[in-house]
């Protein structure tokens, strides 16, 4: 996996990042695998035709990497799309249609402006209700976040604590995009107008955080960022061939639902989350408590809070609370976004959900340095496509 970053990746194209990430996998394996034992290639992309004019990526990608005449398909579900080219790699080896697959994410974002990254996202809206009247990301999460509120109670601590939190694990993630604290941010960002905060919540509450759209405020989403990851795939069987310390994919599921917010009963929770959990939980035998950290995809704070209320990790309007508490802290009782999420760690939209397994291995084989999770031994990744109209949950054991 490359770092997930703004400008670390000036003039790279989404090719050299993905063989970046490929390269990387390669050579972690523990014994002798080369590249001539991949059988095919998943690559998971959101909007390369707009982000860098280039359409049929996957072919490009395998022959850079050196795989042609191979197999090479490119999975598209908007900000699920890695998740969702895991999900086709899982079934490609389950079935016994290849041995061995490479699965991979890229996105190069940093080409166009903020204005025009903001735009292109919201193509996975729905455009005739939501994106061609104006809609895009950040207002539609601020429906949700004004509808949570409304329901449980307005605290905005509870979406600080997930900001905060979040920081804290970049920062001890090296391929995290912000590798900071947030009050190291605050106090960099107040030195220039004469400012000093005493700590993470003054400055959250202050004018330099502004309104994105409310409640969400700046700190409360995701950076844009460029980067790529990659991820092997194999039977549990001829993982032996490679190594002692494999990960196991114990259970997946993937679901769907409305697109436009207007048509959801609530908005306070993401049903193909729900309904995707549900899968992924009975096929791996396990409950939420057997669940000893989770990636979620913490697009915006309040998806954090809503995914770990959905996938059954705590009650219903009690999400933030247990983020505040700080139960959701790698030291906590139920560590979510180790790795700083995509709040921290950076979401280069095609590459998230590969991510997420790549902290997954790192954290069940015990390399995760200072942000490892105790004795873990069951993981979960949660990958959102846009607002909740693609979810993909799968769960990973040692």
């Amino acid at each position: 996996m490359t770092r997930f970053h703004n400008k670390v990746h000036a003039g790279k194209t989404s090719r050299e990042l993905f063989v970046e990430a490929a390269v990387e996998a390669i050579e972690s394996v523990d014994k002798g695998f080369e590249l001539k034992d991949i059988d095919a290639l998943y690559v998971g992309n959101f909007s390369s035709d707009v982000f860098e004019h280039q359409c049929h990526l996957a072919p490009l990608l395998a022959d850079w990497l050196g795989l042609c005449p191979k197999p090479a398909t490119r999975v598209e579900s908007a900000c699920a799309s890695g998740g969702a080219a895991l999900q086709v790699g899982v079934m490609a080896v389950a079935s016994g249609l290849f041995d061995v697959v490479m699965v991979g994410g890229v996105e190069k974002m940093t080409n166009l402006p903020t204005e025009e990254v903001t735009d292109a996202l919201a193509m996975a809206s729905d455009n005739i209700y939501e994106a061609s009247l104006g809609m895009t990301f950040p207002g539609i999460y601020a429906e949700m976040a004004s509808a949570y509120f409304s329901k449980y109670g307005e605290r905005y601590e509870w979406l600080a604590s997930i900001a905060i939190k979040n920081h804290h694990n970049g920062k001890l993630n090296p391929k995290a995009h912000f590798q900071a604290e947030v009050l190291e941010l605050a106090n960099k960002f107040g030195e220039k107008r004469g400012m000093k905060f005493r700590d993470e919540l003054e400055f959250l509450k202050s004018p330099l955080n502004f309104v994105v759209a409310y409640p969400l405020r700046l700190f409360d989403c995701c950076p844009i960022s460029d980067g790529a990851a990659a991820v092997i795939l194999t039977s549990a069987e001829k993982a032996k061939k490679w190594t002692d310390t494999p990960v196991y994919v114990e259970g997946v599921g993937q679901a769907s639902d409305t697109m436009a917010l207007h048509s959801r009963e609530d908005l306070t929770s993401i049903r193909a989350t729900v309904e995707a959990g549900k899968m992924a939980y009975r096929m791996a035998g396990i409950r939420p408590e057997d669940v000893d950290l989770a990636l979620v995809h913490d697009c915006f704070t309040i998806a954090e809070i809503i995914a770990t209320e959905d996938l059954g990790f705590f009650k219903r309007g009690e999400g933030g609370k247990a983020a505040e508490e700080g139960i959701t802290a790698v030291d906590g009782a139920k560590p979510i976004n180790t790795d700083g999420g995509l709040k921290a760690k950076g979401h280069p939209v095609g590459a998230t959900g590969v991510g997420m397994v790549y902290e997954v291995w790192k954290q069940l084989r015990g390399e995760a340095g200072r942000r490892q999770v105790d004795d873990a031994d069951k993981a979960l990744i949660h990958n959102v496509g846009a607002s909740g109209g693609t979810v993909i949950v799968q769960v990973y054991g040692r």
